[in-house]
């Protein structure tokens, strides 16, 4: 069935006209889709749809008229089989929404040369080996999607570019990561942003205000192979995998709230970790010890040896580690890491390094009741009750007289907001939390915030 209606709308002045087209096979909706004109929206009645073929789009929409794909209701059109869309060269401006995809993995493509492409609002369950989403391209969006129930090798999204340069000016943001079950092998990231190939290239991405939960495909939950990303108020539950920086340098962390997995790992240089929330982790911040210096030479597959990296203003709550650095033989281990005004309470020594540490930089910590500062020298601490309590969010603030108000007298550049997404303003609180009367804009997600099951806007 194809029923074609014209929707003459009145816009900033102007005439625009739409074209809406309804059709019920896939065979009709590839005709639909090799037809569409910037403003098209066409719309897949619900039902169980089988490929066999890829669903290719090539076709170019505008920013004020996207070419729009969607289904009938949100998940109520299923494509199954052993094929789905499959964006070309030159396609850009393309929206696809509302689908259920359960056909085979690595079937949900977008090729390098398209641009300005939206997945919204769909339900991933592709089974087999590869990817739930492949992204080539730039200026992507990938939001308000649910990928799920993945029991096989591969990636929920894996993000790649073309040549040594990494997809530029993505945002990745409200996905639901949940339920993906443990592998043997590498190669099972939940998410995997980049190859080493594409690590010394600059990104300029966003991914944020993304949950994760039980996800457990490796040891890498998201897996950084690229530079100057900034990762932000995401959550990340009950996950036995670690966000890892494992190549690429000046990317920026900040804002993610840590809770039962074993936190972040960090190689490469120049990156700024602040104002996250860690809390029954284990560890919660690993300072990888080198096996290489890329500047120096080195392959870029290597574990580069962190240089530079400012970790300041977190707040560490009950973990079993804190911060630590492990042993490796014949380990490079880090240079000029600064580690400052940090909050760490409850858990397991403050710090433990295993490896060399050269140029490390220890300033205005606070701890309370660790089991003992470990590796971290007197001069870097003060132990001091921060006065943490747990808020309505569920995560630790500072109330009121706590001596980590206002105390801090470092300045840096790229420390802006707390964890909240509430501006910073001198003198800084020490810890994650800034006391503030300012809108808040991030908190630990829950599962009705994200997903594709949130009403579109």
């Amino acid at each position: 069935m194809k029923n074609v209606i014209l929707l003459v709308l009145l816009l900033s002045g102007t005439l625009t006209i739409t074209a809406q087209t309804t059709v019920s096979s896939l065979s009709a909706l590839q005709t639909a889709i090799d037809n569409a004109t910037p403003g098209t929206v066409i719309i897949l009645a619900n039902g169980a749809y089988t490929a066999s073929t890829a669903i290719t789009i090539s076709k170019q929409g505008t920013a004020a008229q996207p070419i729009t794909i969607k289904a009938q209701t949100i998940g109520g059109a299923e494509i199954t089989g052993t094929a789905g869309f499959s964006l070309a060269s030159p396609a850009s401006y393309i929206i696809i929404q509302g689908f259920k995809f359960t056909h085979s993995a690595s079937r949900a493509t977008m090729a390098a040369g398209t641009s300005f492409c939206r997945w919204t609002h769909n339900l991933f369950q592709t089974p087999g080996d590869g990817e739930d989403l492949l992204i080539n391209g730039n200026d992507h969006e990938v939001d308000y999607n649910t990928f799920e129930h993945k029991n096989a090798m591969g990636r929920f999204i894996a993000v790649r570019g073309t040549g040594s340069q990494i997809a530029q000016r993505l945002h990745i943001h409200h996905n639901y990561f949940f339920d993906q079950l443990p592998q043997t092998g590498n190669g099972a990231e939940t998410l995997q942003f980049g190859l080493s190939g594409y690590s010394l290239s600059n990104s300029n991405s966003i991914v944020e205000y993304n949950l994760f939960e039980q996800c457990a495909g490796e040891n890498e939950l998201i897996s950084v192979k690229a530079s100057q990303l900034t990762i932000r108020y995401n959550t990340i539950r009950n996950c036995p995998a670690q966000f890892t920086l494992r190549h690429g340098n000046r990317s920026l962390v900040y804002g993610n709230y840590f809770i039962n997995t074993p936190g972040l790992r960090i190689f490469g240089d120049d990156h700024t970790i602040f104002s996250n929330h860690f809390e029954h982790c284990n560890p919660a911040v690993t300072v990888g010890n080198g096996d290489g210096e890329v500047a120096d030479g080195a392959k870029l597959t290597s574990h580069d040896r962190p240089d530079r990296v400012l970790i300041a203003f977190n707040t560490l709550v009950n973990n079993t580690a804190n911060i630590i650095q492990s042993g490796r033989t014949n380990g490079l281990g880090a240079t000029d890491i600064t580690i400052a005004d940090n909050i760490i309470q409850g858990g397991g020594p403050a710090a433990s390094i295993s490896g060399p540490y050269t140029g490390g930089i220890w300033l205005e910590n606070i701890l309370f009741n660790t089991n003992s500062a470990g590796s971290m020298p007197s001069g870097g601490y003060v132990t001091l009750n921060p006065l943490l309590a747990r808020d309505a969010t569920g995560t630790f603030h500072l109330q009121a007289g706590s001596p980590a108000i206002n105390s801090a007298t470092g300045s840096y550049a790229s420390v802006t907001t707390d964890m909240d997404g509430q501006s910073r303003t001198h003198p800084f609180d020490k810890g994650a939390d800034e006391v503030a009367d300012t809108p808040v804009i991030a908190h630990i997600l829950s599962v009705t915030e994200v997903g594709y099951l949130v009403s579109p806007n």
